[in-house]
């Protein structure tokens, strides 16, 4: 009998095999990874994980299971899995990973405001809201905060829902794969109201410790998901947004 999977099928151009390349990256660094086990142009099958309730003990170990996938690096800042060249997908949206020296340049190139602009553009968030995000930009590439991060190989949407607890542990699952900054995984995972999100960052600094005072830029990280979300899910998001871009102006100064 063969092993059992479970199938979706995406209906955008690249996203079986895009998000198949992305599992695949990040599976060389951990097991808890989902295993991709058939992907063909239109659909996409993976080791199917049997539910458990969330324990604590289990999100101490999805903590520093992430911290392995991120330490396994990057090329660069923006790099897709190697080898993948066609798109990048989160949720249903395209966006672009062009690599890039600097993680703020590539962070407010390809991911904020491409959203922000579009859902602006849709009437999603308002003009006020829309200056707040690319003032808020500006001040993050003006910025030498994020200088000193290297790349790491982050999951790109890790919200709560693709972080799924099973029989044998933790599982991550359905990633926007590039090169990034470790800090965002779990930004998002804050966002989103992972459950036991304190053990997951415990177990998260028993591999890798963070500089102190890292959870001071969660706002600047939750702009990307933010701005997807008030492009995709409507105004409340764009709310938020704004929020978090006023959030990072203060931050910044």
């Amino acid at each position: 009998m063969g092993r059992q999977g479970i199938t979706k099928r995406p209906g955008q151009r690249d996203a079986a095999r895009a998000e198949a390349a992305g599992l695949a990256w990040l599976r060389e660094a951990s097991d808890r990874v989902v295993e991709v086990l058939e992907v063909t142009d239109s659909s996409l099958t993976t080791a199917r994980v049997a539910p458990d309730r969330p324990t604590p003990e289990a999100a101490r170990r999805a903590g520093r299971e992430l911290a392995r996938i991120h330490d396994a690096g990057a090329e660069a800042f923006g790099c897709p899995p190697p080898g993948w060249t066609g798109l990048n997908y989160i949720g249903t949206q395209s966006q672009a990973c062009e690599p890039r020296e600097r993680w703020a340049d590539f962070y407010v190139e390809q991911r904020v405001l491409p959203f922000a602009r579009a859902a602006h553009e849709s009437g999603n968030i308002d003009d006020v809201a829309w200056d707040t995000v690319r003032r808020a930009c500006a001040a993050v590439r003006e910025s030498d905060a994020f200088d000193d991060a290297k790349p790491a190989r982050i999951h790109g949407d890790l919200w709560a829902g693709n972080l799924l607890f099973g029989a044998d542990g933790p599982a991550f699952i359905d990633p926007a794969a590039h090169g990034g900054h470790r800090e965002t995984d779990l930004a998002m995972l804050d966002l989103f109201g992972a459950p036991f999100l304190e053990e997951i960052r415990a177990g998260y600094e028993e591999a890798h410790p963070l500089p102190k005072g890292w959870l001071d830029f969660t706002c600047v990280h939750q702009l990307h998901p933010l701005a997807v979300h008030a492009l995709t899910h409507g105004p409340a998001y764009g709310q938020a947004l704004e929020s978090r871009a006023a959030e990072t102006l203060d931050l910044l100064g």
